[in-house]
């Protein structure tokens, strides 16, 4: 006997996830140790900024936000023009929040992702350029400087009444527009153990990590503590150059156990599907469309 699965999907945002939760069988990968787990203790840090965006096709913050106007009259009078915000009449330039992430240990000169989202009322940031924006920590000090031009990963236009829209494009991404300015000061701790999180807490995953530690450092040196922590003891010759036995350890393979998983990205109509996840039997309807999933089995 052999089994055909026919398969008529039309996908329906997130109605598909109705019928992708049927059964779920978990998957198991090899990957490095790296990829695993990282280093428990200081967090990266939210950095956030308000900034301008200019170069816009008409698309910009409109006469009800003033303060996009009252932000460029500001720019254009430290370059000694003075003009006065209400006299400001211009539809290409978007008021925008910037945000980014601080990694732990990111020192001044490295480059970081950025996204702008805009806070009036602008149309499209298609084609826009980020003005010079400092980012700011939670504590009001600048970590970061951002500028460049945008990518909102999608497009919009028409003409004669008609138009067309892909993805979201109020907000974009400026790739490496932010230059560290000054690191979060933050230093590898001096310690006889380390603790290591799972990004994915699993004791099936943990307990695996725990055993290639312990095949490359001797048995005894690390212990599961629950499922999202692996203790590992600092051997005597490592422990006055921590960053080294990081080294070693994150080079390690292990096997991560992985549950079947669908993710759907609502903004941009992206569905990422797991290898291992399994159809059941099921019927979707969304107005005209339909989702139908079967088994016929044939003889050969």
């Amino acid at each position: 006997m052999a089994a055909t699965r026919t398969f008529r999907l039309a996908v329906v945002g997130a109605a598909l996830s109705l019928a992708l939760t049927g059964a779920p069988v978990a998957a198991d990968t090899t990957a490095r140790l790296k990829d695993v787990v990282s280093l428990q203790g200081p967090e990266s840090l939210p950095l956030m900024g308000y900034g301008l965006i200019v170069g816009l096709n008409k698309t910009g913050d409109r006469r009800q936000t003033i303060f996009s106007t009252q932000s460029l009259a500001n720019i254009l009078q430290q370059m000694g023009l003075s003009v006065r915000p209400g006299e400001v009449k211009v539809e290409n330039i978007a008021a925008v929040l910037v945000t980014a992430t601080l990694p732990v240990y990111a020192r001044p000169g490295v480059r970081l992702d950025v996204t702008a989202s805009s806070i009036g009322d602008a149309r499209s940031l298609q084609g826009g350029t980020l003005l010079a924006t400092a980012l700011r920590g939670p504590n009001g000090q600048i970590y970061a400087l951002a500028q460049g031009p945008l990518s909102i990963g999608g497009f919009g236009g028409g003409a004669g009444g008609n138009s067309v829209q892909v993805n979201h494009l109020t907000v974009g991404r400026v790739p490496n527009g932010a230059l560290v300015q000054q690191g979060s000061g933050v230093t590898m701790p001096v310690t006889e153990v380390l603790p290591l999180s799972l990004h994915d807490p699993d004791f099936a995953t943990a307990t695996r990590v725990a055993a290639v530690i312990n095949g490359d450092l001797g048995e005894g040196s690390a212990k599961v503590m629950d499922p999202g922590t692996v203790v590992v003891a600092v051997p005597t010759q490592y422990k006055s150059s921590l960053p080294e036995l990081m080294a070693r350890l994150e080079a390690l393979s292990v096997t991560a156990d992985t549950p079947a998983r669908v993710v759907i990205n609502e903004r941009s109509g992206t569905i990422v599907v797991g290898a291992n996840v399994r159809i059941a039997a099921a019927a979707v309807a969304h107005g005209n469309l339909s989702v139908r999933i079967s088994t016929k089995f044939e003889v050969s």
